[in-house]
């Protein structure tokens, strides 16, 4: 087996050549120069607009399988970047936006604290997510920690809008 080589610098010719590479760059955000992480998040949006219209069960169903999914799609580029948790690997990032956007009040101010709470807890990385971050590896670990900084931007969200 052929051991991946470190590319600190992917470009849209590494994202483009393969379907998992592609989601787990979030479509392309994740080239972002500087805070891909952010700019992933914000491919959330459009994505949470388009399942809008389906029911709330179907919605938690389509993230679920969206994180699972993405389980392999960003341990697959890690695993060819050489980089188990490179910045622009946004899968992560997206999924957990979109389940913060399902509890976020639907409103502008609403949309703008989910984005910043989830920010927050994503670079920040209080207890236990940077314990996380820092012990479990690959596609898994890559999705799970951002997974907890969504949990912890949902339960200020429910906090600051519902008391």
């Amino acid at each position: 087996m052929e051991k991946p080589v470190s590319i600190t610098s992917p470009d849209w010719r590494l994202v483009r050549s393969s379907p998992a590479y592609w989601l787990a760059f979030g479509f392309g955000s994740g080239l972002a120069p500087v805070a891909p992480g952010t700019f992933g998040t914000l491919v959330a949006f459009p994505l949470y607009w388009m399942l809008a219209g389906v029911p709330s069960w179907a919605y938690l169903l389509i993230v679920a399988f969206f994180f699972v999914a993405g389980i392999g799609f960003c341990d697959a580029a890690g695993k060819a970047l050489g980089v188990p948790d490179h910045g622009g690997i946004v899968w992560d990032e997206i999924v957990a936006m979109l389940l913060v956007l399902f509890f976020a009040p639907h409103s502008v101010l609403g949309f703008a604290v989910a984005f910043l709470l989830f920010r927050l807890f994503d670079i920040w990385k209080p207890f236990p997510i940077r314990w996380c971050d820092r012990r479990l590896k690959n596609g898994f670990g890559v999705m799970f920690d951002d997974l907890l900084a969504a949990i912890y931007a949902i339960i200020c969200l429910l906090v600051i809008f519902h008391g």
